[in-house]
């Protein structure tokens, strides 16, 4: 299956980036269209950033499925904070659905867009058991551009949503992607716990986040390739 792989900061893509070299993928620069991008063709990946904030996102999401024609799958791949009390720093949770939180409606009453991400894949993840000492959790992720970073908000936006995590970008990714008819699904590595403790560690916790991330994204695409026998 032929996956981009789109994380929103730089930094991310460097961690996902180290932790695969770790594991043995050798990746190679080129660009697509006016987007540089890194190839890992042993397992069919295509790495490159989304920029920051969920319009940006979907830019150039969009403008690397115009020049990727043959993507089957786009995966959104960052940090996020946590809004449940059960996840645990270095955790992944993988998005059953992106919920866009900041998408306010005052003349209708109705649910925040929600995008579900793609079964298959889901199913998919469900079955690896990867490395490590993360856990990996299922459920909604929350999307907005916004910083949670106060108790008050988290809480507000964990019962508005009843999402797991919250970060910014997936919904633009999961726009662009419904637009193309692409299969989508958001995976984000936990940094923080969306309070007044999070932009520090955001980045004492980010390397982590993003190497587990890369683990669990690698192994699922690694044994799908073996049981195919490729």
């Amino acid at each position: 299956m032929k996956t981009l792989v789109i994380t929103p900061l730089q930094e991310e893509l460097d961690f996902f980036l180290q932790s695969c070299a770790r594991r043995g993928y050798r990746a190679e620069n080129s660009m697509a269209g006016r987007l540089p991008v890194a190839r890992i063709s042993d397992l069919g990946i295509t790495l490159a950033r989304g920029g920051t904030g969920k319009v940006q996102f979907a830019v150039q999401t969009q403008h690397l499925l115009d020049h990727c024609p043959d993507c089957e799958l786009v995966i959104c791949a960052g940090a996020g904070g946590a809004l449940a009390d059960n996840l645990a720093i270095s955790d992944v949770v993988v998005a059953t659905a992106t919920v866009e939180h900041d998408f306010n409606n005052k003349f209708n009453a109705s649910p925040h867009p929600r995008f579900d991400g793609d079964q298959t894949v889901i199913a998919g993840l469900r079955r690896v058991s990867p490395p490590g000492a993360f856990k990996v959790h299922f459920g909604a992720v929350a999307s907005g551009d916004e910083d949670v970073v106060e108790f008050g908000r988290r809480k507000a936006l964990h019962q508005a949503t009843g999402a797991l995590a919250v970060a910014w970008e997936g919904a633009g990714g999961a726009r662009a992607c419904a637009f193309s008819g692409v299969p989508f699904v958001e995976i984000r590595g936990v940094t923080d716990a969306a309070d007044r403790n999070a932009p520090s560690d955001f980045e004492a916790n980010l390397e982590v986040a993003m190497s587990n991330v890369a683990t669990l994204i690698t192994s699922w695409i690694s044994s799908s390739l073996k049981r195919t026998g490729v």
